[in-house]
């Protein structure tokens, strides 16, 4: 019987995730629409090209990059204070970064219930940054989490983690880490497909027991 009852929870569970996974992609999912005329398509490619220099337990590298808000960021910020989530993308300006990102703007209660800050990284530019960031939010407000150039040194940030990839594009990573500054999630994944947001909620909910 209380086998039963765990495999009930865990697939009640599984069903929450799937469901508030599915609703975000239908909320996000063509929002690059609006401009889509914008949009690069670089094709498919290799899904992955770079190797990690980090692991889960490792002490997260710090690093100060520039915002497209103003000012600059630091990992180092919320040192004891929250967790971060980085989310490296590609490049602006193509399909699946531009649909990932409002999915995620979407769901700012579910870092707020965990204490997390949402950190936004790629190798381009501020101005390029400033004018894509932009026309992801139709209704006139902006992403409230940070966006940050890793332009220059280029890539310098990514390099650091490992996920520089030769072609001088940043991997799309999330990488998890605790209050303490500790990695404790790393998903490189597939540079051609958007990440599931159930894996961020799953690591999140594990950092509050």
């Amino acid at each position: 019987m209380r086998s039963e009852k765990i495999i009930l929870f865990v697939l009640m569970g599984l069903a929450v995730f799937l469901f508030l996974d599915f609703a975000v992609y239908a909320r996000s999912y063509g929002k690059s629409d609006v401009f889509k005329e914008d949009i690069y398509d670089p094709g498919t490619l290799k899904s992955r090209d770079s190797v990690l220099k980090v692991k889960v337990g490792d002490r997260a590298p710090d690093f100060i990059l520039p915002a497209v808000s103003g000012g600059k960021v630091s990992l180092s910020q919320y040192l004891n204070k929250m967790n971060v989530v980085l989310s490296f993308v590609p490049a602006a300006w193509t399909p699946v970064c531009s649909d990932q990102w409002p999915g995620y703007n979407i769901v700012k209660y579910i870092f707020d219930r965990h204490d997390a800050v949402l950190l936004g990284i790629t190798v381009d530019n501020i101005p390029t940054l400033f004018a894509w960031t932009h026309q992801m939010v139709t209704d006139g407000g902006n992403l409230w989490f940070p966006v940050l150039s890793d332009f220059w040194p280029h890539g310098a940030v990514a390099d650091k983690y490992g996920v520089l990839r030769s072609d001088g594009m940043s991997e799309r990573v999330t990488i998890v880490i605790d209050k303490k500054g500790v990695i404790q999630y790393i998903d490189v994944h597939d540079i051609n497909k958007r990440p599931p947001l159930q894996g961020i909620v799953i690591e999140l909910e594990k950092l509050q027991k």
